[in-house]
């Protein structure tokens, strides 16, 4: 009995020696063949992921929104000075109702403090660019140091002059996807 113990160990030690040493050729041929693998699965791994993010590549320069620009202006410098009288005039009667509304649920009475709560004012002003518009509507991209990639903005048009809106085509849609989603449960 001790005899097949040891003869069993013996020969479990061998196999697990036998196992762990092989020539240096087959060795590199097996780490090539398993990076090469390797890599190959990562590509295709990117590619069919679901989950992976895809940059949308960054939209071309159309226009630097001449009619839009200076609306945006104006929002920067009343921000930037603290100008509350500034702030109401570019922005439409809408936006002014939703944000009075807002305003008095945070107990807040100044409409520059409510809005650089959320979006401190920078150095740079912001860029303009990307304007469209349709008739009375109109859309445009703002960037600044808050918005490195941009953020489309709706505007309006309001006894001939353009008001700035606290609506984003792109939070529209996702809000709208959000509220379809909710349907279809």
């Amino acid at each position: 009995m001790r005899f097949q113990i040891i003869f069993f160990i013996t020969v479990f030690l061998f196999a697990i020696v036998l196992s762990g040493c092989s020539s240096s050729e087959t060795a590199n041929n097996s780490t090539n063949t398993n990076s090469a693998n390797k890599t190959a699965n990562v590509a295709s791994d990117s590619s069919n992921n679901p989950l992976a993010t895809n940059k949308t590549p960054e939209a071309a320069t159309t226009n630097n929104a001449p009619m839009l620009a200076p609306v945006v202006q104006a929002y920067y410098e009343a921000l930037k000075k603290k100008d509350d009288a500034a702030l109401r005039k570019v922005f439409s009667q809408d936006t002014l109702k939703s944000l009075q509304v807002d305003m008095k649920a945070e107990k807040e009475t100044s409409m520059v403090n409510y809005i650089t709560e959320t979006e401190p004012v920078t150095d740079k002003p912001f860029e303009t660019r990307n304007e469209q518009i349709q008739g009375d509507s109109a859309v445009a991209e703002m960037r600044n140091e808050n918005y490195p990639n941009g953020i489309k903005i709706k505007f309006v048009r309001e006894n001939g002059e353009w008001k700035m809106t606290n609506e984003s085509p792109e939070f529209q849609s996702v809000k709208q996807s959000a509220t379809n989603s909710n349907v279809a449960r």
